[in-house]
């Protein structure tokens, strides 16, 4: 309640200054969430202003989702810059399906991107932007990418890299470049969806290959390229989506051993590996045949649409900016800019902080939640990989929570096996905790979660 606002240094109106600083205080961690703030009457005596300046200062921090007014309470700090989608499911209460990043308020995505496009308008106006740039983005954008990748991918180089709007953009690229209809390419038996769509689309077979705990079997791959001859692998070894596995490097380098002597590509999908910077690529293993495509949408913000492709060499480069022209043209110029300005000045570092601190949490409280429950999770992870009990299974599960307001995703979407296989998916689902708007919203959905998992399958089948 002592909170007094510096408003010293702005050029802009009063109640402007206000919200700066309560945005500047919230990201110094001089304001923490759920901190309750001066009423306005106080506030606008503290700073001897008129009360309808300090109203209107109050209502656009709430419009920026910087506050939250709790009725009879007062107003507070968010804990979550996170609005309502604009088009929700009807009935839908709790969306768990999307597996998004968390927005927490200490990230100041909204202020970063207003200041941010402010700086590239003040240094380089923005028409240049909005013109064609060229397609796998300019040397200093590259550069810039280079830079802040080669902390944690140390064979990272500009003339590498091809910047993509989006990992999926850069997924259908890799599938149009280097395969052919009717090739092969072996995954997890249960692997990202996008990638799936991508191989249909191309006329790419993919096929599943065993793994355990640890991630993908080492023989079971041997055995698979002997058989299937594939062209490629895909793998998602740091946060694996939707099981949440991290392989351990002593089977990252047995898979990279394998891959070398079976003489194909791996195509490495690195989505959720700046929440977990200590786990080493594949690629840095076997770089002379690794696509390492790394994603910013689970980090950052998914609509920024900016992804980097790290390729074999200055050639392979080349041919996927080729590809890249042929699905997309191009990434969009001032997504790009506004990117390589927060890569270059820290924003980029302190938003991957914050955010991987916000899932951190979530995941302790779905931990608590769901302690009786069989699950899989990384501390840092924005899922959780949850398996049914034995009276359930998947769709109907899933269906039975959707009447009850909640959405999430069965192991189907994932499986790559066929009905011919004889080898059906686990009967699991996966909880995108990021997409809850808040800790009290994720709390409720795992609450209307638990209890369904509680209760006898049969209950789902009375009307």
């Amino acid at each position: 309640m002592d909170w007094v606002p510096t408003l010293g240094g702005h050029s802009g109106p009063v109640y402007e200054a206000i919200v700066e600083a309560l945005r500047g205080d919230i990201a110094a961690g001089r304001l923490h969430r759920g901190q309750r703030l001066p009423t306005h009457r106080a506030l606008a005596q503290a700073l001897d202003l008129d009360l309808t300046t300090v109203t209107r200062a109050y209502n656009e921090a709430r419009r920026r989702g910087l506050t939250e007014a709790r009725v009879g309470q007062g107003t507070f700090v968010a804990e979550s810059a996170a609005h309502a989608p604009r088009v929700a499911a009807t009935g839908i209460a709790f969306d768990l399906s999307m597996n998004l990043p968390p927005q927490p308020v200490e990230a100041d995505l909204e202020g970063r991107v207003a200041r941010g496009l402010a700086g590239l308008q003040r240094d380089y106006g923005v028409s240049g932007f909005l013109s064609y740039q060229q397609a796998g983005g300019s040397e200093a954008d590259r550069g810039a990418a280079a830079d802040w990748l080669r902390r944690r991918v140390r064979i990272a180089q500009a003339e590498r890299l091809v910047v993509f709007p989006g990992t999926q953009t850069a997924l259908a690229s890799l599938v149009l470049a280097l395969t052919k209809p009717g090739d092969t390419v072996l995954t997890d038996r249960l692997t990202y969806p996008g990638f799936k769509s991508a191989a249909l689309a191309m006329g790419v077979r993919l096929v599943g290959v065993e793994g355990n705990g640890d991630g993908m079997l080492p023989d079971a791959l041997k055995a698979a390229c002997a058989r299937h001859k594939p062209k490629a692998v895909y793998l998602i070894p740091t946060i694996h989506n939707p099981t949440a596995i991290t392989m351990p490097q002593a089977r990252r380098a047995e898979l990279a051993s394998v891959i070398r002597s079976a003489d194909i590509l791996l195509f490495e999908d690195d989505a959720y590996g700046a929440l977990d910077p200590k786990a080493q690529a594949m690629a840095t293993l076997i770089p002379e045949r690794s696509y390492l495509a790394v994603s910013l949408s689970k980090c950052l913000a998914p609509g920024l649409r900016v992804s980097f492709l790290l390729t074999p060499d200055r050639a392979a480069a080349a041919a996927l900016a080729n590809a890249l022209r042929v699905v997309a043209q191009m990434p969009v110029p001032l997504m790009v800019a506004l990117v390589t300005r927060w890569l270059s000045d820290g924003s980029a570092d302190a938003i991957v902080a914050a955010v991987a601190a916000e899932a951190a949490a979530r995941q302790k409280l779905a931990a608590r939640a769901l302690s009786a429950q069989t699950c899989s999770a990384h501390p840092k992870g924005h899922h959780v990989w949850l398996t049914l009990p034995s009276s359930w299974a998947g769709p109907e599960f899933a269906a039975h929570v959707q009447r009850q307001g909640l959405a999430v995703v069965t192991s189907d979407s994932f499986s790559v096996e066929s009905p011919t296989d004889g080898k059906g998916p686990p009967q699991a689902i996966r909880l995108a905790l990021g997409a809850a708007r808040s800790r009290s919203e994720l709390v409720a959905a795992l609450d209307l979660l638990v209890t369904a998992l509680k209760s006898p399958a049969f209950a789902s089948r009375i009307v």
